[in-house]
């Protein structure tokens, strides 16, 4: 009775470990893995295992500013089950990395959580770092940016509930103009909406610079800022860095 008291505040409880089958992964791909369970000194009922994709925003409150912890998407992974007592266990996973998981670029960490539900007991957890890596349409949009001597300066996940879908943030990635579009712009933002059929839905902030005192009016107002939603079809990514380069360059043009 003694040892099921203790275990109840987590002393002599059930241990978890959680190992990946690698730690680099592109959303949309198979994450593979097993968590390991070590019974405590009581026999414990299990009620669940979940693991989460984690990831840090940053959000704005009157004049403060903090990052929170985001959930991307939480996965069931074992029905419920009785851990006896100094038992050794083994359950094996699988999911798919969310496509709208940020990547980890900038101040963007990323994480799987894993999660043990024990019936009147504390619940342990497991945190394991991975890597998010562009996928191939989103590493060409990069290169056809490059290409338009757009500089990366900033990447971070914002608190936005108009942005982010079914998220209450979204990953921005703010970049610094140059060749064609220095003087005529302070900055390019773009958020990557998702895709489907091998596409790609971008959502373009494009902050154009004040000349003027009309154009100095509208900054102030924030009216210099156009937000413009862009689909890239398969067809058109396949054609690589530079035909992207292009239709972007033609559409940021249309408003600077």
């Amino acid at each position: 009775m003694f040892n099921r008291l203790l275990a109840s505040i987590g002393i002599g409880a059930a241990q978890i470990d959680t190992l990946l089958e690698k730690t680099r992964y592109a959303p949309g791909e198979t994450i593979n893995g097993v968590v390991r369970i070590k019974g405590g000194s009581v026999e414990q009922r299990i009620e669940a295992i979940s693991l989460s994709v984690m990831t840090e925003y940053l959000k704005e409150s009157g004049d403060n500013k903090y990052y929170k912890h985001g959930e991307v998407a939480r996965f069931h992974v074992s029905a419920p089950f009785m851990l006896q007592s100094g038992e050794n266990r083994e359950v094996p996973f699988s999911f798919v990395l969310p496509e709208n998981t940020p990547l980890s670029i900038g101040r963007t960490p990323v994480w799987v959580k894993t999660e043990l539900d024990i019936r009147g007991g504390v619940d342990p957890g497991d945190n394991d770092r991975i890597e998010v890596v562009p996928t191939p349409q989103i590493r060409t949009v990069f290169e056809a940016l490059e290409l338009l001597d757009f500089r990366l300066r900033k990447a971070d996940c914002e608190h936005s509930y108009k942005h982010g879908g079914q998220l209450p943030f979204v990953q921005e990635f703010e970049f610094a103009p140059g060749g064609q579009f220095r003087g005529r712009l302070d900055e390019l933002e773009v958020m990557f909406l998702g895709g489907s059929d091998g596409g790609l839905e971008l959502l373009l902030q494009i902050d154009r610079r004040a000349r003027g005192l009309s154009s100095f009016l509208s900054e102030a107002l924030d009216m210099d800022e156009s937000f413009v939603r862009i689909r890239l079809s398969g067809r058109e990514l396949e054609a690589g860095p530079q035909g992207v380069a292009k239709l972007l360059a033609d559409t940021i043009a249309r408003y600077c």
